[in-house]
């Protein structure tokens, strides 16, 4: 069982999500603003395996989040993936180059196929393979690329 964190503004998605991530055999502490995020991941004793965050949430959005994540000592070897509706290339981009190791929207994945994608993150790091590959991963339909 991993410890995992994840800053989510919407009380259904962060409902959703839990449960999926308890279901996965995971334990996981919620923040519900980028504010709260940075504070509960600053006091913690035992860090995250993984940290999950939305891009759009109030007091201080997920791409600021993150940057203070990776200019703390403390938190910025814990792998980061961001979970948004936010689905341009340039935000993913952006995430990515702030140190997000995957950057996943929402609306193409179902909440069993996040889990999947942070067991392979948590896998990669416990058999030494360190932070794995930056990846942005977009979904085809049967209209184009999304």
């Amino acid at each position: 069982m991993a410890k995992l964190f994840m800053a989510e503004d919407d009380p259904l998605m962060s409902r959703m999500y839990e449960r999926a991530f308890r279901l996965g055999g995971h334990e996981l502490t919620m923040a519900h603003d980028g504010e709260e995020a940075l504070a509960v991941l600053q006091k913690t004793e035992e860090k995250p395996a993984v940290i999950l965050l939305d891009v759009m949430m109030p007091k201080m959005n997920g791409f600021d989040v993150l940057r203070k994540v990776k200019e703390d000592e403390k938190l910025k070897s814990i792998p980061v993936i961001m979970l948004t509706n936010l689905a341009g290339d340039s935000d993913a981009e952006n995430g990515l180059s702030l140190g997000a190791v995957l950057y996943l929207v929402k609306s193409q994945y179902d909440p069993k196929e996040i889990v999947a994608k942070v067991q392979e993150i948590i896998a990669a790091s416990a058999h030494g393979d360190g932070i794995p590959k930056v990846t942005v991963e977009v979904k085809q339909t049967g209209e184009g690329k999304v």
